[in-house]
């Protein structure tokens, strides 16, 4: 044997044992391990899902729009003057019941009742005219036939044609100036009727039977009504029946129709609701920054006078009522639950956290809603199962399903969250 090879062997028999004792130590160390992990972390299985579950419910589901709009009279009128005057007398204040003719005010009437006494004047004056001139045509008439009686027994010697052509225009001068004096009475009439007209105008009257709601006139104020009528009054008719005024969104519109039920509140009183229904709906369309709505007016009952013209009410109508139907919240139908998320996951061992695995795809099921179908969850024997139902209809809470594996009292699953997070947090 080479001193070499002598050499090696030497060397060999001494890391060999350290070697064996190394291993030994790390086999130890891996048996420990194990042992550790399958007795104290393994075994006990975690769900990995918390649900927040609610019962289905059998009942009545309304589906209602929203719209906001101002309380109306069913008939408001402006009472105001054709005449420009001084206010002389004001009969009635706000909130007073009026009857149709009764006098709310007065003008002064000093020059009203001049002109009355000049038009009578006139008129009288106008009359003798017509009596001069019925003279004349009597005295004219007279005279002719004196004339013509004379030519015939004179066998038409005398009078001369001249002078009988002369009375036969006299004549007929005599008739048209009665005409005319006749004519000058019938203005002079007018012009009398006229200011006795304007006479009574002075007094202003109520053209309704109703409730003052605004006046705009005290005593010694000049009224002047050059240009168009200034309102002095505003009455409104029935208060007891009035309209709510709404903007329907053009997103609504096709939803109502006449006769529609509604419900609506006003701030007055916000616990009380108030029935109606829709009257009219317009065709005509108005913009409001950059908003389409539709007018739409909604007949009012107020027997108690409790609602006032100007309040603004925000009305719900009713566009489909269901009944005996299945009801489920609509959180239920916007649930999204992850597949691996549903199965449960074993507490990690040493193992797992010396060697964890790469994360997986979380492939996620989404719900949808196609020509009604969709999906909802239940929670069956503490584990989620999806059930396919048919959304009958919405609203912002609630929904109305048809499915044969739903019934009343079974529990969906609303809202779902991981164990180390609460639902709702």
């Amino acid at each position: 044997m080479t001193e070499k090879t002598l050499r090696d062997v030497l060397r060999k028999d001494r890391i060999t044992p350290f070697i064996r004792k190394k291993t030994v130590a790390y086999l130890g160390l891996a048996i420990i391990a194990i042992s550790l992990s399958l007795s104290f972390f393994s075994g006990d299985e975690e769900p990995a899902l918390d649900f927040k579950t609610e019962d289905v419910i059998r009942g009545q589901l309304l589906v209602t729009v929203s719209a906001t709009g101002n309380l109306k009279p069913t008939n408001q009128v402006e009472v105001g003057s054709e005449l420009s005057g001084i206010i002389s007398d004001v009969h009635v204040e706000e909130n007073d019941l009026v009857k149709r003719g009764q006098v709310l005010a007065k003008l002064d009437t000093s020059q009203l009742k001049e002109s009355v006494g000049k038009a009578q004047a006139n008129l009288l004056d106008r009359e003798a005219s017509v009596e001069q001139a019925n003279a004349s045509v009597v005295e004219a008439s007279t005279q002719l036939q004196r004339l013509r009686k004379l030519r015939v027994v004179t066998n038409g010697e005398l009078p001369s044609q001249t002078e009988l052509d002369q009375a036969i225009a006299t004549y007929r001068r005599a008739l048209a100036n009665l005409k005319s004096a006749e004519a000058q009475v019938k203005q002079a009439k007018a012009s009398l009727s006229s200011d006795q007209t304007n006479l009574v105008k002075a007094s202003i009257v109520s053209p309704i039977d109703g409730v003052i709601l605004k006046r705009k006139i005290e005593i010694g104020q000049t009224v002047a009504a050059s240009f168009q009528a200034p309102v002095l009054f505003v009455i409104a008719e029935d208060l007891t029946k009035m309209q709510l005024n709404v903007d329907v969104d053009e997103a609504d519109v096709g939803k109502i129709s006449t006769n529609q039920k509604a419900e609506f509140s006003v701030d007055a009183w916000p616990e009380r609701t108030y029935d109606a229904t829709i009257k009219r709906i317009s065709f005509g369309a108005e913009e409001k920054d950059n908003v389409i709505t539709y007018p739409t007016i909604l007949e009012v009952q107020n027997q108690d006078l409790s609602l006032r013209p100007g309040m603004t009410g925000t009305a719900l109508i009713t566009v489909l009522e269901l009944n005996d139907t299945l009801i489920v919240p609509t959180s239920a139908l916007r649930l999204e639950l992850n597949m691996d998320d549903m199965k449960p996951r074993q507490k990690k061992g040493v193992f797992g956290l010396l060697f964890p695995r790469s994360p997986q795809p979380e492939p996620k099921v989404h719900m949808t809603d196609t020509k009604g179908q969709s999906s909802v969850w239940v929670l069956k024997n503490g584990k989620p199962e999806m059930i396919s139902v048919e959304i009958l209809a919405t609203n912002r809470r609630s929904a109305a399903l048809r499915s044969d594996q739903l019934v009343e009292g079974t529990k969906v699953i609303v809202e779902a969250a991981s164990k180390n997070k609460k639902p709702n947090d």
